[in-house]
Order: C-alpha cells, then structure tokens, then sequence
C-alpha cells in the first residue's frame, strides 16, 4: 500500500518515502536531487546513457539516490513507489506512467513538486504559457519586476528549474514562470497570482493526442488564479479558458490587445502602452505605461525602431502580469526598455548587398513562423525540419503575397512543399537535401540570388530541428556562420 503524499510540504518528513523519477534531464536531476535532501528513498529511471547523463548520475549516486540508466532501465516498474515524477517530455501514454495509473501512484510533474514545497510566504508566481512567445514574456517580465527593485527571477521551460528557486536558501519576491503544455498536463494544485495564455495554435498534437487536449492543457493555467487572468482579445479562445476556469473569487479578467483597449484591457494608443485595468479610474481614463518603441531599446539602441507586432503582443502581456503584482508604471518602462532578448529570435545577422539576413530559428512551429514572416514585407523564406504533426497551409495563405521564394530543408519539408504547391503555386521553391548533415552553406548559397535588394532572407523554420541539428541554437549559429562566410566572400 502506498503512502498518501498528497498532504507532504516543504516541513513534512519525507522519511519513508520512496520517489521514483522520470528522466534524468535538468527538471529530473532537480527533482531527484530535492527529494533525497527532504528525506526520501529516490530511484530514477532513464533508458539514456551519454556523457551528460553519466556526470549526473555519479553526483546523485554519491548523495545515496538509486540510479537506473541505460536501455530497458524504463522496461519495468518499480516496487514500492509512493510517488511518480514525471519528465515533462514523457508522453501520458508511456507504459511506466501507464502504470503508475493502474496502481494508483500519483504522478507529479517537477512543477507540481515545486509548487507543494513552497512553504510558507513563499514567493507568489506570474505564469505564462501560450505556443509561441512564453520564453520572451517572461523574461520581459523579469526585467519588469527587477525595474520596481524586487528579487525576481524567470524560471520553468524558459531554463532554470522552477524547484531550483523555490528552494534556494535566499527567498525570491516573486516568479515569473514559463509552463509549457507538458508541464502543466501534470500540475493540479498550482495558484497563480496572476495567469496568461498568449495564443494558441495547433503544436505538439502527437504528444497530447488532439487539438482539444492540447487546449485543455494549457487552460490548465487559469485554474485557481488569484488576482488577474490575462487573455488574447486577439485570440477568442483564451478569453473561453478565462471563462470557463474556476478561478479564486474576486480575479479578475485582464485583456491585452494590438488596438485601443477597452474598459479592462491593457493595449495601444497610438504608440504609447495604456494600462486601462489596474488604475482607479479605468472607465474614463488610462495611466501610460511607456512606448512601443521602448521595447528591447537598451539592446538594439534606436528609438525610431518598431518591433514587429508578436513582440509588442508579448510586451503587453508582460506589463498586464507585472501590473497585477502592483508595479508601477515607470518600473514596466524602464524594463521594457532594459529587456535584451535571447539569440535567435528574430536575430539581424548581416546585411549582404542590399538583402537583410534574419535568424529567427526558435520559431519552432507553424504560428511561430507565421508571426514572424508578417514582420518582413519581402522574404526568402528558409524552412523545415520536424513538424511534430503541424499543418502549413493556414500559414501559406497568410503570407504567400510576402513570399519572394522558399528554400526548404528537413525531413518533413514535403509537408510544407505540398502547401505551397496548393496554395502559393507561383512562388519559386528549392528544396535542399543534405540529408541528415548541416545543409546551412548550400541554403546560403541558394537563397543568395533568389532575393533582391531590399529583400529579407529569414530563417523561421516553423518545426523543431533535431533531424539535422542538436537544438534550434545550433540550427541558427549554423546559419549565422555560413551568413558571415557568404559576407566575407562578397
């Protein structure tokens, strides 16, 4: 029989317990290495064995955790486990959480973990999740928090785990916390302070099983928020998770928008932010919270600047979450202005006789593409990879009239061949095929003299990149290479 863990905290005695792990990746070496601290027998589960993963495992192994790794280390259940802790990339229908199920363990993602350990006056959480554009939202909501002088870190799928800082000896004021669909699949309890959805569109349909379950995880986020959900006006069906999730009473609906915003919104007035949600009086009036142009200024340094429409979408969204947490308006400028993104969102690399090249490979599926292509008036479009069962053809009628041509790569880059074919016929397409070898020369090399002066080439592949590359960084340093390589011929 095993033990109820439900009603465990941070001050509870683990003693007793015996946790199993999933995976030994960065959320599974925090969970393991936080559960043996608190007292509990923990065993973990890879069928991996490389270099990283045996540097991890030697540490945990000196600390008295049970590592189980190699191929058939998954083939069969442990005995005894109380709890289950699940990778977030372990697909429900894996056998050993199938398991879990049928003998009644709960299974808790590192998230849920890190949300029971909290312990008291713990930091609250501004959570974020969306398709594309969590990552930027809440890291420029980190700078946000950190312009008011608060100790604010963003943690979750953006990179550092969220049970890392919730359990580091000096306390945070507040987190802002990227959750991907997979993390909040194994989160029940979470009570954010504040929530958002930023929009959604189809992605990881073979993790989930369909488009609705998709959806009903990410409005997983929206469940018990406290103070404020913060939805897409131009997005319907965040508002309907808004709607339909039962909330703490008293939170409030926060809208964000490209356009004027109503009574409730946070949006645009020409070219100033306007907060009409979180001031006194908000039926009349709106209190400025700074300028689109102040978005990512310390990082680019041109004031005549306008970033491209996602972006600002993601600036509201952040500046809607810290206003919920009480931030003042000078703190949302002057953190907007202070944000640098990361590499390889929408990343000028050189400009080469008259033609911009662009590295935006983190756009890792089909909505992530299409926003970024609606930055560009003329493009060269470089694409594919793995398309995680996406469809291209919403995204080729909304930019075809922008498409100078298209060079595609990858191994699902039919799929995005056979939509142009439907629907953009006219436009010139070159497929580049290095089967699983780094194909960034020869796409430099054809997508060269198929742009004109004035034109932008953008890498925005719209589908994840281990076929040729180890991760999307490694996709858009290559390209970015063999940009500087065709500059310095020229």
């Amino acid at each position: 029989m095993s033990l109820d863990v439900a009603s465990l905290g941070r001050e509870s005695s683990w003693e007793g317990v015996r946790a199993a792990v999933g995976g030994l990746g960065v959320s599974g070496y925090a969970a393991a290495d936080t559960l043996q601290h608190l007292g509990a027998h923990v065993i973990v589960l890879d069928d991996g064995d490389d270099d990283a993963l045996r540097e991890k495992a030697t540490l945990l192994e000196m600390l008295g955790v049970d590592v189980r790794m190699g191929p058939g280390s998954t083939a069969s259940f442990p005995e005894g486990v109380d709890l289950f802790v699940t990778s977030p990339g372990w697909e429900p229908t894996t056998p050993l959480l199938a398991e879990a199920a049928a003998r009644a363990v709960p299974v808790w993602g590192e998230v849920e973990l890190a949300w029971r350990l909290r312990g008291e006056d713990a930091a609250p959480w501004l959570t974020v999740t969306g398709t594309n554009g969590k990552t930027t939202t809440v890291q420029m909501l980190e700078s946000i928090l950190r312009a008011q002088g608060l100790n604010a870190l963003a943690v979750g799928n953006v990179g550092t785990p969220v049970l890392e800082a919730v359990m580091n000896p000096e306390p945070f004021d507040v987190l802002a916390v990227e959750l991907s669909s997979y993390q909040l699949h194994w989160s029940q309890s979470l009570s954010a302070q504040a929530s958002a959805v930023l929009n959604l569109a189809p992605d990881h349909i073979d993790w989930h099983g369909g488009l609705d379950a998709y959806t009903a995880d990410k409005a997983r986020i929206y469940e018990r928020t406290q103070v404020a959900a913060v939805y897409n006006v131009q997005d319907p069906v965040t508002e309907r998770m808004v709607e339909e999730a039962e909330v703490v009473e008293g939170c409030r609906a926060i809208g964000f928008t490209l356009g004027i915003p109503a009574t409730g919104m946070i949006g645009l007035v020409d070219d100033a932010i306007a907060d009409r949600a979180f001031i006194p009086g908000r039926v009349s009036s709106a209190a400025e919270l700074g300028s689109i142009k102040d978005i990512g200024l310390a990082a680019h340094g041109d004031s005549s600047r306008v970033p491209a429409p996602h972006v600002v979408a993601n600036a509201l969204a952040a500046s809607a979450l810290a206003r919920a947490h009480g931030v003042e308006p000078r703190a949302v400028r002057d953190g907007l202005r202070a944000f640098v993104p990361d590499a390889h969102r929408i990343a000028e690399v050189a400009t080469v006789a008259g033609v911009r090249w662009v590295d935006d490979s983190k756009a890792t599926n089909a909505h992530a593409a299409q926003a970024s292509l609606n930055g560009f008036e003329h493009v060269v479009w470089v694409a594919g990879g793995l398309a995680k069962g996406a469809s291209f053809d919403e995204l080729v009628i909304a930019t075809r009239d922008r498409l100078r041509a298209v060079v595609l790569i990858g191994a699902d880059r039919e799929l995005i061949a056979e939509a142009l074919r439907r629907h953009a016929p006219d436009v010139p397409v070159v497929e580049v095929d290095t089967g699983k070898t780094d194909p960034m020369d020869r796409v430099v090399e054809v997508a060269a003299p198929l742009a004109r002066e004035g034109d932008t080439v953008l890498l925005a592949p719209g589908c994840a990149s281990m076929d040729q590359f180890r991760n999307y960084s490694a996709r858009g340093d290559s390209f970015a290479a063999a940009v500087h390589r065709l500059r310095d011929r020229s």
